[in-house]
């Protein structure tokens, strides 16, 4: 009978080396636990070492990058740590035989740990298929890092609730039942993570929004590219370098500005206004004629003006419309002929978009000339010198046509004004 037992062979030796049986029996208990303790460390020894020996190996050799992926996010690690919470579980009721009580201590234990690795591995495989992901190329149009953190999350909560049935032995569905009763406080300790689920989901599925986008949104100081989306914020690098956190629900409850369609369309909108002296207006006489007619641009325009007949000049093709009922044409009309012109002439000026020059309702400051057009290249810095080039050459041209530029008096235009009274 002894011969198949090593605890009762441990337990026999140690009596008949004159210990009592009491003493006997718990000394050779605790043999046998330093036997299963030490068996359980060579076992994860064995599995760390398959794992970085051979499986490392092959993954290294294989073609595929997935596989790389689980590596580095250590699934295959992870999982070495089943193998000695298995031999303590297997083993634990040979060497705890006599202590019935101990044994199920350690069996909840080893249980509730295994669970716990279960946890780690499930969320560590979770994040390696969202690691492959974000290697194909619609991770670019659409974010499903809300929608992993969700998964996570529920993966949580159930193993949470798997391991505390474990522990104190109740039922799931009377911790479920306990839940429902601390449901309102849980709404406000949740509530901005509740808050943040609704709007990623909002997000994601109307592609309002993924990371690499440009964003504005009004009053907040936020003008920037979106760096990461989670379950309860965006953040935004702005273009000064600063990094800014906005609430997920915000962005569904307030308006934003989202850049993403004009960066895909490769071209940015130049709508900006100048203001013109309205008293500089006046009806083009013939020096004015012989101005314009030397230039490149305006001498078709000129010699339909001078014949004074109406003036149609229409190019669906172009995009471009003029309509003049007389030759009585004033210097302004001839600007804007000219700046039309010269807008359809710029190589940074996308052709194939509407291109207006047109002046806006007579205010304090003067008449509103507003430039309408689009540029072929949307990145900030070229976008802006475009604009600021165009706007030079306009302005510097206004004297050329007899107009003049409304701003306000400086105290030098003051001062001047004293002088001649």
């Amino acid at each position: 009978m002894f011969k198949n037992d090593p605890g009762v062979w441990l337990k026999e030796l140690l009596v008949d080396a004159g210990l009592g049986y009491d003493s006997a029996s718990f000394l050779s208990t605790i043999g046998l636990v330093a036997i299963v303790l030490f068996l359980s460390w060579l076992s994860n020894l064995i599995a760390r070492f398959i794992i970085s020996q051979v499986v490392t190996r092959i993954v290294k050799r294989s073609k595929s990058q997935w596989d790389d992926i689980f590596l580095e996010q250590k699934v295959f690690t992870r999982l070495s740590h089943f193998a000695p919470v298995l031999v303590i579980w297997f083993m634990s009721g040979w060497a705890l035989k006599d202590y019935t009580w101990w044994l199920m201590v350690v069996h909840r234990l080893t249980f509730a740990y295994m669970l716990i690795i279960g946890l780690i591995v499930i969320n560590s495989f979770i994040e390696s298929w969202y690691r492959i992901y974000e290697t194909l190329p619609i991770s670019q149009h659409r974010s499903i890092k809300a929608y992993v953190q969700i998964i996570k999350i529920i993966v949580i909560a159930i193993f949470s609730l798997l391991i505390f049935s474990v522990l104190f032995k109740v039922q799931v569905s009377a911790i479920i039942a306990g839940m429902g009763v601390m449901a309102t406080v849980i709404m406000l300790i949740f509530k901005d993570a509740i808050l943040g689920l609704v709007a990623s989901l909002q997000l994601s599925a109307n592609h309002m929004l993924k990371v690499g986008d440009w964003i504005t949104i009004p009053g907040k100081d936020v003008d920037g590219e979106v760096s990461d989306i989670t379950l309860t914020t965006v953040k935004v690098k702005n273009f000064d370098k600063t990094i800014l956190t906005v609430p997920t629900y915000s962005l569904v409850n307030e308006s934003f500005q989202n850049w993403a369609g004009m960066l895909e369309s490769g071209v940015r909108q130049i709508k900006r206004s100048f203001f013109i002296d309205m008293k500089s207006i006046r009806f083009a006489d013939g020096n004015m004629k012989r101005i314009a007619s030397d230039l490149p641009l305006m001498k078709d325009f000129v010699s339909q003006a001078v014949s004074g007949e109406g003036i149609m000049i229409k190019d669906p093709e172009l995009k471009k419309s003029y309509y003049f009922s007389s030759g009585m044409i004033t210097n302004l009309g001839y600007f804007r002929y000219y700046a039309g012109e010269y807008l359809r002439n710029h190589p940074m000026i996308d052709m194939k978009q509407n291109i207006l020059v047109r002046h806006k309702a007579p205010e304090g400051n003067g008449l509103p000339l507003q430039v309408y057009a689009f540029t072929n290249k949307t990145d900030f810095v070229t976008y802006e010198n475009v604009q600021s080039e165009i706007f030079e050459h306009l302005l510097a041209m206004l004297k050329e046509f007899g107009l003049k530029v409304y701003q306000q008096p400086t105290g030098e235009d003051l001062l001047s004004l004293s002088k001649t009274n």
